[in-house]
């Protein structure tokens, strides 16, 4: 079994293997020697993995409290956190107890928020099943819920004390949101690792190895900007006016997809503004079409930017972009909100 630890910080490693599911309890209890585990995870994750990862935490005489919410974006909301958090106070939760985050960006997300608020603070282990959440949300900290206004709204940093990959639940993801998950791989590639980008051709690649490599970036990324005031925006490329596309769609467009088109729209609007070498804008464009990934969408550039006015990322009268210089180096632009509608619409126009 190819297993390979990425050091994330000094506070913690990820593991990236095939078949770490079944240790599960063994790794937990090297980082983290406390009497109970409450193990959270969606509707369709627990009915997967659920007993699996029980028993691996009981064979390592973990305690385990379950906690199942329905399956969906539209749990990673207020209402549903506190539901989880009447769950912990009524099961006995202590501090003596960790949070045990199975499944994608909203599991990893909202049981990390609440084990971040939850006593003012008791630790997570991230176990991500999605490919979206191994290379992306279960790594740096970030944690969240939705408001009614706009996504991740409400949040923290909550670093977890282990994050563990198991490829092979990725196995059981439908080919679309195992595809989803692939824009965050792209975009590791057009913010800082050209040869990343060069290599993808589409979905068939090495798991284990473009996982770590993708985990690698963010973790020096992180590390040089835990609390997101510089460099680690970058990671948002795509994002501002991705959000905005799965907001207006209601989310019906995921997200990963929705990221797509915004990562299209960025990067055609700075080949169309002299920025960026439209030569790389369509390097882009052609990567993510062959992971079948939409460069497209059907939003006016006004209500695009009506929405993205809305982001976690504005300050005062601005918000930042993140725009390819080329592929494999974005930089982080303030651009006024009376300006958002002239990035979309640049960028809705092809090349």
């Amino acid at each position: 079994m190819k297993c390979i630890t990425v050091s994330a910080s000094s506070a913690y490693d990820v593991l990236v293997g095939a078949g770490l599911l079944d240790s599960l309890g063994r790794i937990v209890r090297a980082v983290l020697n406390v009497p109970t585990a409450v193990l959270v995870s969606d509707s369709r994750v627990d009915a997967l993995y659920g007993d699996r990862a029980e028993s691996a935490l009981r064979a390592a005489d973990y305690r385990v409290i379950r906690y199942v919410f329905p399956a969906g974006e539209g749990s990673k909301n207020t209402a549903e956190y506190v539901r989880m958090l009447e769950f912990f106070a009524a099961q006995g939760v202590d501090r003596s107890s960790c949070v045990i985050a199975l499944g994608g960006g909203v599991t990893g997300d909202l049981a990390g928020f609440a084990a971040a608020t939850y006593l003012r603070g008791i630790p997570v282990v991230q176990v991500p099943t999605s490919v979206l959440a191994c290379v992306d949300s279960s790594v740096g900290g970030k944690v969240a819920v939705d408001l009614t206004a706009g996504k991740n709204l409400a949040g923290a940093f909550h670093q977890p004390r282990a994050v563990v990959c198991d490829t092979q639940l990725l196995d059981t993801l439908s080919p679309d949101f195992y595809i989803d998950g692939c824009a965050e791989i792209l975009k590791y590639g057009m913010i800082c690792d050209r040869a990343l980008l060069d290599g993808l051709t589409g979905p068939d690649f090495d798991r284990e190895e473009i996982i770590a490599r993708c985990i690698s970036h963010k973790r020096d990324i992180v590390c040089r900007d835990e609390f997101d005031s510089g460099e680690r925006q970058l990671l948002n490329f795509g994002h501002t006016f991705g959000h905005a596309v799965e907001r207006l769609s209601d989310y019906r467009i995921s997200h990963g997809r929705a990221v797509a088109i915004g990562m299209a729209i960025m990067s055609r609007a700075a080949a169309r503004m002299g920025i960026c070498p439209e030569a790389d804008a369509r390097l882009c464009c052609e990567k993510l079409a062959a992971f079948s990934l939409p460069t497209e969408c059907e939003y006016t550039p006004e209500q695009l930017a009506a929405v993205a006015a809305g982001d976690k990322k504005r300050r005062g009268n601005s918000v930042t972009l993140v725009v390819p210089k080329e592929a494999g180096r974005c930089v982080l632009n303030p651009v006024p909100m009376d300006r958002l509608a002239d990035y979309a619409r640049l960028g809705l126009e092809a090349l």
